[in-house]
């Protein structure tokens, strides 16, 4: 049974899932990189340093990281010898930002870039929870100059069942006690965390399946489109060029 066909009911859609996006990372935003890193094993800080590396544009060019957070990809980029720019609808995540990269606050569905803007995009851990995934990319493609760069870094499921079954018990019962309880050491509050910690690995269900994944992403102007499992599959990069 693949992952997806396991789609939970009861998550939200619409104007309704923005709203519950938005209130839920504005409460997690106190130590949400010490939580990332616990529930990840550390291992997300390598996956940031390859989606980076993908770009391959040129030094010093100017690159938005998109649904920022609290800036982990904007450092990243600033390490590689890149110009960040974050943009992130919570005010919570960006008032917990530690970066010195400029940020605004911003929908993914109308940035507020002009077109051909920008020389590269990264996203992290954040395409399940825009409420529409096809104008998310339609907007990445304008405000990226034409040979611009998009590089998306996400959650997946491993397809071997050995390795599912270990993901499964992992993202589905140890992160949402564990990533609760390290929230709320933070400062975040303990139910609030507890519930974000229980959707997140849920969300992937609002994820397409791969081929449609890369369909939607050359639909929406790029060219070159690639994915590349990362971990055994427990997360995915894809890839793409600006038409």
């Amino acid at each position: 049974m693949s992952p997806r066909s396991l789609r939970a009911p009861s998550l939200p859609t619409g104007a309704e899932k923005v709203a519950a996006v938005d209130a839920m990372f504005d409460a997690i935003a106190p130590g949400y990189d010490v939580t990332n890193r616990v529930i990840s094993l550390g291992l997300d800080k390598g996956w940031r340093r390859r989606t980076v590396r993908s770009l391959g544009v040129r030094p010093g060019a100017v690159v938005l990281d998109l649904a920022c957070g609290t800036g982990d990809l904007c450092r990243e980029l600033a390490r590689q010898g890149l110009t960040p720019v974050g943009a992130d609808r919570s005010a919570g995540m960006l008032g917990a930002a530690r970066t010195s990269a400029p940020l605004v606050r911003g929908d993914g569905l109308s940035l507020p870039f002009r077109a051909g803007a920008l020389d590269g995009i990264v996203c992290g851990f954040a395409l399940r929870n825009f409420s529409a995934l096809a104008p998310m990319l339609a907007e990445c493609a304008r405000v990226l100059r034409p040979g611009g760069r998009l590089a998306l870094l996400e959650v997946d499921a491993p397809s071997q069942p050995l390795l599912l079954l270990g993901h499964r018990v992992w993202f589905g019962h140890v992160v949402p006690f564990v990533g609760g309880l390290v929230a709320a050491r933070s400062g975040a509050p303990r139910a609030r965390a507890t519930a974000a910690y229980r959707y997140l690995p849920a969300s992937v269900a609002y994820l397409p399946p791969p081929p449609e994944l890369l369909a939607l992403i050359t639909a929406a102007g790029f060219a070159s489109v690639e994915r590349r499992a990362l971990s055994g599959g427990i997360a995915q990069l894809l890839t793409g060029t600006r038409s």
